[in-house]
């Protein structure tokens, strides 16, 4: 068993924790663990781009209106405007770290369109690799500057005096592994693995919310996961980027009739909880009609690459929701600080509610981008409180019985899916709490450690979406279907279930 101090310990390897990394590593012993390979995560997947204000045409205002129109006016305001008002430095940022961006003939940054945006601000590098140049970049400075240790699943959190000091890990052969650290910080992912299609990495399995609702940590907004319109429908699934419609690509039903004709004023590119919803309404197949985008396969490589291997039409392209990101999380204020001392949460496991009930589409790398700078900037600016370093591995006590993952990802596709109602989330609540026991047991692997933070995240999730009594975003409730005027003026302020919170955790803590 290892034992080892830390001043800063990052959980997980996208482009949130790794930014994060490299902005202390000048100043702090940073330590990178990641439970598979280095950088092996949703970020690297990433095709789309990175939203941001980087043009003379645009405004912060405009991108700033475009964020909580997509978000259903859920939004916590005070940081999407800091989101947006940040975008152009944090893109500075990074081109000074040596990421590059596509540019025009000219030699001006290309932008794209994307669905609810209402002017072209999105930048992107490699055509529709933007995640794998970001991610790539970062890990070549990180590499150099921290320590990295690859394929340690993280046990839990430890709290020493109600602040974290560390976490517990364990590898694939079961050696356990304890680190202390003045800050930890969970940049471990969301959730989309609970669900049978998806666009998200293998790895990203709900561990980060599971951990920090153990640790006393408040989660919040987990009813709101978005469900990208277009993963490709086939023997193999990946994302089909929303780039593609705003390049010219179109949504046909298979009777070759425009899908979105009628359903929104801005048709293909309307947020993606509407098109979700109106491919997932449609009884029959529903494609991708790629005809009409100028070099698809200049522009878009990697995606081209795909539909080529998979023998895909190069004109239709069958199309399917899927399980993409998760807007509500482990909820954080300006800095990533969560309701524990010590602990911090960037990227798409927090909840910094600049997302609102549905994400405007790529805002998730600047959200990644700006809280890691704010994050950073936090810490390298306050002396930390240290606390006892002594503590002993504790292992993870979980039920004798577990669900298999499969079922778990069938139960929350059926019940806790693109439309939900209080019948399937009963009975979907009620098949979690099975699992509840009075006896139980140390993990002794990853597997089970994976399972039990995919059962206790699922069962969060499934809880919130039976709270909320209202369709809004990515969370649609068939017995509270959407009112005429869709949320134009309306706002409910976070935390309007602050309550019932308090009730849901004692009763989870019963259970698990």
């Amino acid at each position: 068993m290892g034992n080892f101090y830390t001043e800063v310990l990052v959980i997980g390897s996208g482009v949130a924790g790794l930014l994060t990394a490299e902005l202390l590593s000048a100043d702090k012993n940073v330590t990178v663990i990641t439970k598979s390979k280095l950088g092996q995560s949703n970020s690297r997947l990433a095709q789309g781009g990175i939203a941001a204000v980087t043009s003379d045409d645009d405004r912060w205002g405009d991108h700033f209106f475009d964020t909580i129109q997509a978000g259903v006016f859920h939004n916590n305001e005070e940081l999407t405007e800091l989101l947006v008002k940040k975008g152009g430095e944090r893109i500075q940022d990074l081109i000074d770290l040596g990421v590059t961006f596509d540019r025009n003939r000219d030699g001006s940054y290309s932008r794209c369109l994307e669905g609810a945006h209402r002017v072209p601000r999105i930048l992107h590098a490699g055509g529709d690799a933007t995640g794998k140049e970001l991610v790539g970049t970062l890990l070549k400075r990180v590499k150099e500057s921290c320590t990295i240790i690859e394929h340690h699943v993280a046990v839990d959190l430890i709290v020493e005096n109600g602040a974290c000091t560390g976490a517990w890990f364990m590898d694939g052969e079961g050696k356990q592994l304890t680190v202390k650290a003045d800050h930890v910080i969970l940049a471990t992912g969301g959730a989309g693995q609970l669900y049978p299609v998806t666009s998200n990495d293998a790895s990203v399995t709900g561990d980060g919310i599971a951990m920090a609702y153990r640790a006393g940590a408040r989660v919040s907004d987990l009813e709101f996961m978005q469900f990208h319109p277009t993963i490709y429908a086939g023997d193999t699934t990946y994302l089909i980027s929303e780039a593609v419609r705003g390049e010219g690509g179109v949504l046909v039903t298979s009777k070759g009739e425009r899908l979105m004709e009628g359903k929104h004023e801005l048709l293909d590119l309307a947020p993606r909880d509407v098109v979700a919803r109106a491919i997932y309404e449609e009884q029959t197949p529903v494609y991708l009609d790629i005809s009409s985008v100028p070099n698809f396969d200049q522009r878009f490589p990697t995606i081209a690459s795909y539909l080529t291997r998979d023998g895909a039409s190069s004109k239709k392209v069958p199309v399917q929701p899927g399980a993409h990101f998760l807007m509500g999380g482990v909820e954080t204020d300006r800095y990533g600080r969560t309701t524990v001392e010590n602990l911090f949460a960037i990227g798409e496991v927090a909840n910094t509610g600049v997302h609102g009930a549905n994400r405007l589409a790529s805002n998730s790398l600047l959200e990644a981008v700006v809280f890691a700078n704010e994050a950073a900037t936090w810490i390298r600016n306050h002396k930390p409180v240290r606390l006892n370093l002594d503590a002993r591995f504790q292992p993870l006590h979980i039920p004798w019985s577990l669900p298999e993952p499969c079922m778990l990802r069938n139960l929350m596709n059926d019940h806790v899916g693109i439309t939900r109602h209080e019948a399937g989330l009963s009975s979907a609540i009620a098949a979690f709490e099975f699992y509840q026991t009075s006896r139980k047991k140390p993990a002794s692997s990853i597997e089970e450690i994976t399972t039990f933070n995919m059962l206790q995240t699922s069962w969060l999730m499934a809880t919130s979406a039976y709270m909320r009594t209202e369709s809004r975003g990515g969370h649609f409730r068939s017995d509270f279907p959407l009112p005429k005027q869709h949320f134009q003026q309306k706002r409910i302020t976070r935390g309007i279930f602050e309550d019932e919170w308090i009730t849901t955790e004692k009763k989870s803590r019963a259970i698990f």
